[in-house]
């Protein structure tokens, strides 16, 4: 069965970093899409970027510039970089394996105010 494990998550302060990995399990990872999606309380959860298995990306128009994903395939992991975080950021970061939906547990960021 698919696993997808985050870690990385914490509280950081405005303007500062964080790198979130997901550890992927039971299928074929260096052949699929990954993703990474947020979810704020009151709110929706939102997808934030994509990497396709030839390693293109997409993000939302709200972390463009600031985020980036990118893949390890010989680790099986797929990692979001998040520079510049502001205060909006704050929410559970949950990788996704699109191919059947499958979701990790999540990670809690916290940019403070």
């Amino acid at each position: 069965q698919v696993q997808l494990v985050e870690s990385g998550g914490g509280l950081v302060q405005f303007g500062g970093s964080l790198r979130l990995s997901c550890a992927a399990s039971g299928f074929t990872f260096r052949s699929y899409a990954m993703a990474w999606y947020r979810q704020a309380p009151g709110k929706e959860r939102e997808l934030v970027a994509v990497i396709s298995s030839d390693g293109t990306t997409k993000y939302a128009e709200s972390v463009k510039g600031r985020f980036s994903i990118f893949r390890d395939n010989a680790k099986n992991t797929v990692y979001l970089q998040m520079n510049s975080l502001q205060s909006e950021d704050t929410a559970v970061y949950y990788c996704n394996f699109p191919n059947d939906g499958s979701w990790g547990q999540g990670t809690q960021v916290t940019v403070s105010s």
